[in-house]
């Protein structure tokens, strides 16, 4: 599913609010329609990713997970291993909420090797992510690791 026609929708209907003001209110609406996008799309793959989960509580034997693949939300439906409880409760640091994934975001620089920046592309690229938001989930990860492990700081 393209979410580019959602968010597209969303800019034009701003957009179209704003036609009634004067030239500063309608630029100011543009600007503001173009902001928004980014913050549109995490929360329609939000709502998405929610629906997914109760999807895969009503189904049982199967587990259905959404992904994004560049502008394309993409669902994966898969039949359950023996290993897998579907009525376990979820770990909430495995898979967080669309809310304790947001909150002030802090710009960081991180100098890498080449090889170790096209690697980490290649690996976004695979999993249908930015690198920047496929360094946050690393990130994210090695954190929930050290938190369970009982490591330094924690």
């Amino acid at each position: 599913m393209n979410l580019d026609a959602y968010t597209a929708r969303l800019r034009a209907d701003i957009i179209a609010a704003a036609a009634l003001g004067d030239e500063k209110t309608q630029a100011t609406a543009a600007a503001l329609a173009a902001a928004v996008e980014s913050a549109t799309r995490l929360t329609l793959l939000s709502a998405l990713s929610e629906l997914a989960a109760e999807v895969s509580t009503e189904l049982g034997d199967r587990t259905v997970t959404v992904r994004l693949d560049n502008t394309d939300a993409v669902v994966d439906v898969r039949k359950n291993t023996p290993i897998d409880d579907p009525t376990a409760e979820p770990d909430p640091s495995v898979n967080p909420t669309f809310e304790e994934m947001t909150g002030d975001i802090s710009r960081v620089t991180l100098r890498l090797v080449e090889q170790l920046k096209a690697k980490a592309e290649d690996a976004a690229a695979q999993n249908g992510q930015s690198l920047n938001s496929w360094l946050s989930g690393a990130v994210s990860g090695a954190l929930r690791d050290q938190m369970r492990g009982g490591g330094k700081g924690w």
